[in-house]
């Protein structure tokens, strides 16, 4: 544990990757260019999560991220160790102590001694039949458990990860952990700060937040992405982080990427849902009081996250397998190609349809036809020119109770090369039906888990500080003007009256945005590029405007929060991804494009303001 006398002026943190299958250059990269004193790796998302599981029911000795072992720390291990870099990854998944078994297994074989603590107890399917009698009910649905879960772990905090530093560890590897917790257990051991500081908790969270997704907040996804330079050698990001929280997000040099105000605002409002009540483990966090300042080329100072107590709950998330799905794609060529590629998708299906009734199967669960190239994601809103397009592709997706049923429709891809529409080409093969995973989300406890780090052999139990639950506080969203709201043919035309000599532009000309997914919420957070913008957009973009500008994709609730400090508004969409990045069948399952769709719509401004 560090202590007052010991703790650093500042620590330097870099974020290696974003996801498992992020590059493989990031960790390399900030061991040798970015002068940091610790490389944290997240890696997990719930599909994640049952692929690994599944992994580890083949092979006990699998089930956790292998790249991180056999590719990202096989290559720096020795300068790791050489520079006295210290390295916490989530890594483990589903089997933390095969992950630092193959861990230490490479450092013998290069000769270097390394200390391994393995984080254990996020792990709930021991739990499920107690829980099942319990009457456990899905967070966003209010679904009873389903009747065979492949996966169940608790997304636990940072506190483990403090206990393994402070016992001596050089490196860190957790199971499911809050993809922030990686960072924050850092700046708990290196700071000394204790579960009461929430203040300081809630800025490391955001730390944590600012780097857990790689090359997001160095210009990686950036809504002006034509003034990132050099992508092919985008700097991953680097934190130089103070005592008392504050800290500047930084990029190694000779690196490519941009770290201004706008990408870092865009990495904040992206996928926190209410930003006065964001909940984490350790911490209820508000950011609608951050500040950014840009204080030099690629670095932004942040301060001013607030922190409250969190609430007595882990969110599990679980997983479970729910029929098979099976997607094929062709691509049509030729004048209307649209149109071709439309009609091949309902041949295929109207065929198909008949061949299972005739073999006595029923009919699909699901299906959805998307032409690629078309605009299908903009529904009403796509552009007339497109759909004039001399090129489409065709993706059908359709999902079955049945294996049998998608083998049978795999086979029916192909055969329209030959069959329909001229200037069909592009099949790549017979699709193969795979199991379909759908995400389950509950509340659990934490006096139900006991989590533990194991070092050296020797297990500690991690004692979790109980705090009283917090109220979600809703603040009321005030709008400028007078908002009239009347359905186009094309959508939803917005006019409001406010003096002045006003021109129309797309949003995106005064803001930039971000979305993720949550689940089947998508997070649409919005920044305008300029404070007088705000009131503008705040008038034209409002929760009935989106709802009814993503009608086609939003089938529940919109609700719009403030992010008065950075210029931001934050609109969270329920019933939003068609079922879930695991379940949904769009090509869009996580809705990383909802935001330009956004930024398409029309905003109203005085011309002066421009």
């Amino acid at each position: 544990m560090a202590n007052r006398e010991n703790i650093r002026k500042s620590v330097r943190i870099g974020g290696a990757s974003g996801f498992w299958g992020d590059s493989s250059v990031g960790a390399p990269q900030l061991v040798q260019l970015g002068n940091v004193d610790y490389v944290v790796f997240d890696y997990l998302a719930e599909l994640t999560m049952s692929v690994l599981a599944a992994a580890r029911l083949k092979n006990p000795e699998l089930g956790y991220a292998t790249d991180f072992v056999t590719v990202t720390m096989k290559a720096i291990l020795k300068d790791v160790v050489a520079k006295n870099i210290k390295i916490v990854s989530n890594a483990g998944g589903m089997n933390p102590h095969a992950c630092a078994a193959a861990l230490a297994a490479i450092a013998a074989e290069q000769g270097v001694t390394i200390k391994i603590a393995v984080v254990e107890g996020d792990d709930v399917l021991p739990l499920i039949p107690a829980l099942r009698e319990k009457g456990i009910q899905e967070l966003q649905s209010g679904a009873p458990l389903p009747e065979r879960l492949l996966s169940a772990n608790a997304y636990l905090g940072a506190a483990p990860i403090k206990q393994a530093l402070d016992a001596g560890a050089q490196v860190v590897i957790t199971g499911r952990c809050v993809d922030s917790a990686v960072t924050l257990g850092v700046l708990m051991h290196e700071f000394d700060w204790s579960f009461d500081d929430l203040d300081k908790l809630a800025q490391g969270s955001l730390a944590g937040h600012l780097i857990e997704c790689g090359c997001q907040s160095t210009g990686g996804l950036f809504t002006d992405w034509q003034t990132v330079p050099n992508w092919d050698n985008i700097g991953y990001p680097v934190l130089t982080c103070n005592p008392d929280g504050s800290f500047t997000v930084e990029k190694p040099p000779q690196t490519g990427g941009l770290v201004s105000v706008a990408t870092v605002a865009e990495q904040l409002v992206y996928e926190i849902g209410d930003p006065a009540n964001y909940l984490l483990p350790d911490v209820v966090c508000d950011f609608t009081q951050v500040q950014l300042e840009q204080i030099g080329e690629d670095q932004v100072s942040v301060r001013g996250a607030r922190g409250k107590a969190p609430t007595p709950h882990y969110k599990v998330s679980a997983t479970y397998a729910h029929g098979f799905r099976c997607s094929g794609q062709l691509t049509i060529v030729g004048l209307d190609a649209v149109t071709k590629a439309q009609r091949t998708g309902v041949a295929i299906l109207t065929r198909t349809r008949r061949m299972l009734a005739d073999a006595g199967l029923k009919d699909y669960s699901d299906t959805l036809i998307e032409i690629l190239g078309a605009e299908s994601c903009y529904g009403a809103h796509k552009n007339p020119q497109v759909q004039t397009s001399r090129e489409a592709v065709l993706r059908l997706t359709v999902t079955h109770s049945s294996k049998e049923a998608l083998n049978l429709f795999a086979r029916e891809i192909a055969p329209a090369g030959t069959s329909w529409s001229p200037g069909t080409t592009g099949a790549g093969g017979r699709p193969s039906p795979s199991p379909m995973i759908r995400q389950y989300a509950f509340l659990l406890d934490k006096s139900a888990l006991q989590p533990a780090v194991v070092m050296d052999g020797e297990r500690t139990w991690v004692e979790i500080a109980a705090h009283v639950p917090t109220p979600v506080r809703v603040e009321p969203v005030e709008t400028p003007g007078t908002l009239r709201q009347a359905q186009g043919e094309r959508g939803l035309v917005c006019e409001w009256k406010i003096e002045g000599d006003f021109v129309t532009v797309p949003l995106i000309q005064l803001a930039y945005a971000r979305s993720g997914d949550k689940g089947d919420t998508s997070n649409i957070g919005l920044i305008a590029r300029q404070p007088a913008f705000l009131p503008y957009i705040k008038a034209a973009i409002t929760e009935q405007t989106v709802a009814n500008w993503l009608v086609h994709l939003v089938k529940g609730k919109v609700t719009r929060y403030d992010l008065p400090s950075i210029n931001a508004v934050n609109f969270v969409c329920e019933q939003a991804l068609g079922g879930g990045g695991m379940g949904s069948l769009r090509n869009d399952p996580l809705g990383k494009g909802m935001a330009q769709i956004v930024l398409t719509m029309p905003v109203q401004i005085p011309k002066e303001r421009l």
